[in-house]
């Protein structure tokens, strides 16, 4: 129970760091690169809010592999932890999806937050699976490299460097999350009042199937395999 609650803290954790780069992307007068750039830097907020704070968040719990290839816990294990931590990333980015759409925060900047976010999750749910999966694996090699590193932290200032550089190169490079993307389309959904027809929960399911597969193997294979492979004698001791 405390895994599933933790992990709607993340959910929603995340969701904040996605609702502070709208205010961000809802700036039409911004260059390209500052918006991805200041959208990346404020999306931080949210990984370093599960750094710092603590929380259960899929994307990271990827690094969990080591486990079972040290033979600490069995592979059955592991993806019933990764079950319970997916629906509850789930049910906190939704409910913050709802809870901002209730605050009517769309309606900032004269209604461009709102658009921005449809804008964003139209974008999302038009990529191909091919081009959503490889952004994943990106995404997550970044992600799972951030969590590694903050893993060593000492300090919450220790935590926040350890998230700002990786969260930001993903985010401005345009790389997918499952996560955030539990937050992004949702609340595109609750906005799009038919303005894209492309926009449906299937199309929901379709974006978050693959990118789920693509983080889960960006963080799997490029951090904890590699890492476990350079490090296996210490990981394997009893």
């Amino acid at each position: 129970m405390s895994a599933f609650v933790l992990a709607v803290m993340a959910g929603t954790f995340i969701s904040m760091g996605a609702t502070f780069m709208l205010v961000i992307k809802s700036d039409s007068e911004l260059p390209f690169a500052a918006t991805q750039l200041l959208g990346g830097f404020s999306f931080t907020l949210g990984l370093f809010l599960i750094l710092a704070a603590g929380a259960e968040l899929f994307t990271g719990n990827c690094l969990m592999v080591m486990g079972p290839l040290a033979g600490r816990f069995s592979w059955g294990s592991l993806l019933r932890s990764w079950g319970v931590v997916l629906a509850g990333n789930l049910v906190g980015s939704v409910l913050a999806a709802a809870l901002v759409l209730a605050a009517d925060v769309a309606s900032a900047n004269g209604g461009a937050l709102g658009q921005a976010a449809v804008a964003v999750a139209e974008g999302k749910v038009a990529l191909g699976w091919g081009v959503a999966f490889s952004r994943a694996v990106l995404c997550n090699l970044l992600v799972c490299l951030a969590v590694w590193v903050g893993h060593s932290a000492n300090s919450v200032t220790d935590k926040f460097f350890s998230a700002l550089l990786p969260v930001m190169a993903f985010m401005a490079a345009g790389f997918e999350h499952c996560v955030a993307n539990m937050f992004f389309i949702p609340l595109g959904l609750m906005l799009n009042g038919g303005a894209f027809p492309a926009l449906t929960a299937a199309a929901f399911a379709k974006n978050l199937f693959f990118v789920t597969i693509g983080n889960a193997a960006g963080g799997a294979i490029f951090v904890a395999l590699f890492y476990f492979l350079i490090f296996r004698k210490e990981l394997t001791k009893a």
